[in-house]
């Protein structure tokens, strides 16, 4: 490898979007783009630019510009589908790394998928494939790297239950194969959560799940029963990230909890908690990240006084939050 100067800072210390940008383009023929707005990217619709940013599209790309960004420390932040995150609205500082490998096969009961595949599309690949497994997919509104590292679930299954193994980039550069165990998948999280100090995250690359063999008629019928739960419970067209807090261990959920303190329909700004399911925050009237974040906070604050519970946030606030303060809450 031909060794240059740091292309990362400029001459005031700064990230040099434009350096980083043209050194990515040479060695992985990737297009990049300054001060991109990452709104559009997420199911929240809210969220400030990215320094730099560059979609990988396939397992390759994401491989290369993963080690890339290592090997010069340059900063950078991985998002999937922008489903499970709250985006500051002064944006992401350094390179944000868009996960769109969507490359999959069905390989005998097998389904061998990218990172980037949305968890919906793998259900509907599979069904129609006539395989058994991956219906609650349907409901996880993020993709297959995503889903591995939060051990997304729903519907009574999650990744977990039929997660073979997944192909991780370690942070040495070596990749390894790990099934559930050596994830250490657990409700909603595993080791991917929780690198070692000073260590940059571990990267899902694809993951192969195992399935059972079943009539497609019944899988599409599973489909469409998931899809009218949701209809039924969820308050699907309006700009959310899903559930904003993890259900506690022991006792009511999240949702119980929260409707149980009265705070449905609460607003601050163009956020609400939503009046179909109280574990969600709506970004019903051209919200900014700020909105949703205070209105989660204020939402956390009022369930830990009435209960003694202090919820467990399952959306991530990603990018600079620097400069944000919890004020203008009630």
């Amino acid at each position: 490898m031909e060794r240059d100067a740091p292309a990362e800072r400029d001459a005031g210390g700064a990230f040099d979007a434009v350096a980083v940008g043209s050194e990515i383009q040479r060695r992985l023929g990737m297009r990049t783009s300054r001060d991109e707005p990452l709104a559009r990217f997420t199911t929240m619709r809210v969220g400030g630019p990215a320094d730099l940013y560059a979609a990988a599209r396939n397992q390759f790309e994401l491989r290369g510009i993963v080690k890339l960004a290592r090997t010069r420390a340059i900063p950078y932040t991985l998002l999937g589908r922008g489903s499970d995150v709250v985006i500051a609205d002064a944006g992401v500082r350094g390179l944000l790394i868009h996960v769109r490998a969507e490359g999959h096969e069905i390989v005998e009961d097998r389904l061998v998928a990218e990172a980037g595949l949305p968890m919906a599309k793998a259900a509907t690949i599979t069904a129609e494939a006539g395989l058994a497994g991956l219906e609650f997919g349907l409901a996880i509104p993020g993709n297959v790297g995503g889903a591995v590292w939060a051990n997304a679930g729903a519907h009574g299954s999650d990744v977990a239950a039929v997660l073979e193994t997944a192909l991780v980039l370690a942070a040495d550069g070596s990749e390894a194969r790990l099934d559930p165990a050596g994830l250490g998948l657990a409700y909603r999280d595993s080791r991917l959560k929780h690198p070692a100090p000073g260590e940059p995250a571990e990267v899902v690359l694809a993951a192969t799940f195992r399935l059972v063999p079943d009539e497609t008629a019944a899988v599409r019928a599973r489909l469409e029963e998931i899809r009218r739960w949701r209809r039924e419970h969820q308050p699907l067209g309006i700009p959310s990230a899903g559930s904003v807090f993890r259900n506690p261990s022991s006792g009511p959920s999240a949702g119980a909890l929260i409707d149980g303190c009265g705070l449905k329909g609460h607003r601050i700004g163009g956020a609400v908690v939503a009046d179909r399911h109280a574990n969600w925050i709506l970004n019903d009237r051209g919200g900014t990240a700020a909105d949703v974040r205070r209105l989660a906070e204020h939402v956390r604050a009022t369930v830990e006084g009435a209960t003694g519970v202090r919820l467990a946030f399952e959306v991530v606030f990603l990018g600079d939050w620097s400069g944000w303060v919890e004020d203008g809450a009630p």
